[in-house]
């Protein structure tokens, strides 16, 4: 190989690193900015996450109270047209026949409501088990994600060091 084609070899592999730093600072920069609006995007997520939550729970908080509200107004109606009744009612008398009855309807009246909170009960831890099982479903892909990117950085070194390397030895020869 001539000196003036050594000199242009030379020129030429300098370009190409020039080149590639070049590219490798805008991958960079693109990389840094887009972690950067990221970051951004899952904290400001993280600011409103609580106050939907507090939203929730006092919506949550607001219908059982006025559920409560609407059981004591109700019932307290019905109470005070009884009262005020009395004259008219007082000639209602539930016969010996029709007591097992009414006892019969209060009994299951009460296993009704019974069983009505044990499925509640249930239906709540059963929630609550799955939004656990979910969270750390989340904690298990995160963990995997790292894993995954560590991964991928290796590769990333090793392929860089190899190439380094070949491109010593054909700088190397070139010379």
């Amino acid at each position: 190989m001539s000196t003036a084609e050594n000199k242009t070899s030379k020129a030429a592999a300098a370009a190409t690193a020039a080149t590639a730093a070049t590219a490798a600072v805008n991958v960079t920069h693109m990389v840094e900015a887009a972690t950067e609006n990221f970051a951004k995007l899952v904290n400001e997520a993280g600011k409103v996450q609580p106050q939907y939550a507090q939203a929730i729970s006092n919506l949550q908080q607001e219908y059982i109270e006025a559920v409560r509200n609407a059981i004591q107004t109700i019932t307290s109606v019905e109470k005070q047209f009884a009262n005020s009744n009395r004259g008219n009612f007082n000639n209602v008398v539930i016969s010996d026949a029709a007591a097992p009855y009414v006892q019969g309807f209060v009994k299951q009246s009460n296993d009704f409501t019974n069983n009505i909170i044990r499925i509640a009960d249930i239906n709540n831890q059963l929630t609550i088990n799955a939004l656990n099982a979910i969270r750390e479903n989340v904690k298990n892909a995160s963990r995997t994600v790292e894993a995954t990117a560590e991964f991928n950085s290796n590769i990333a070194r090793a392929w860089a060091t190899s190439y380094s390397a070949v491109q010593q030895q054909f700088a190397t020869r070139g010379e």
